[in-house]
C-alpha cells in the first residue's frame, strides 16, 4: 500500500460515496488507475464494503450500554457458543473479546430501558457460559465513527 492508495482510502472514508471519476480527481489520477487501484484496495480486503451510518437517536435506539461479560467457562466451545449467540443479538452492535477480566465487551443499543431490561434478562444472561454482567449507560458520545488514521 503506497500514498496514492492511503489518500483513496481517507476520501472514501470521507465520502464513501464518491464516484470513481470525483475520486480520481481528488486523488489527482486518471479514471483508469484509480479504478484499477479501488478495485484491489476492495479485493485485498482493504475495503470491507460500503453503507449508510445511521443516527441512532432519529431511528429510535435511544438508549444505549455497554455490557461486560465475565465468563463461567471458558473452553474453545463454550467461548464459540457464546460468540454464535451474542452475534445473533441484533440489538448488539458492537461485541469484543479482551484480554484479563472482563472476557468480553458488548455494545448495545435499545429503543428505552424496558427494552433493554427485556434483552438483559431473556437474552444477555442466558448466553453460554456466562457468569456475571456489568453494565453502564452511555452518557454522550465523543468520538464515534472516526476515520483511521492513515
Amino acid at each position: 500500500m503506497d500514498d496514492v492508495d492511503r489518500k483513496i482510502l481517507a476520501e472514501l472514508q470521507d465520502d464513501g460515496r464518491l464516484t470513481v471519476t470525483e475520486l480520481a480527481a481528488r486523488v489527482r489520477l486518471s479514471l483508469s488507475p484509480c479504478h484499477r487501484r479501488l478495485r484491489e484496495l476492495e479485493r485485498s480486503g482493504a475495503i470491507r464494503g460500503y453503507r449508510a451510518i445511521l443516527n441512532t437517536q432519529q431511528v429510535g435506539l435511544t438508549f444505549e450500554a455497554l455490557v461486560f461479560v465475565t465468563m463461567r467457562q471458558e473452553d474453545r466451545d463454550t467461548v464459540a457458543d457464546f460468540e454464535a449467540a451474542v452475534a445473533d443479538i441484533p440489538y448488539v452492535v458492537q461485541a469484543q473479546r479482551l484480554f484479563g477480566d472482563p472476557d468480553f465487551l458488548l455494545r448495545i443499543v435499545s429503543p428505552d430501558l424496558p427494552a433493554f431490561q427485556r434483552l438483559y434478562d431473556e437474552k444477555l444472561a442466558t448466553l453460554p457460559g456466562v457468569m456475571r454482567l456489568s453494565s453502564t449507560l452511555v452518557m454522550k458520545h465523543v468520538v464515534q465513527e472516526r476515520p483511521l488514521p492513515l
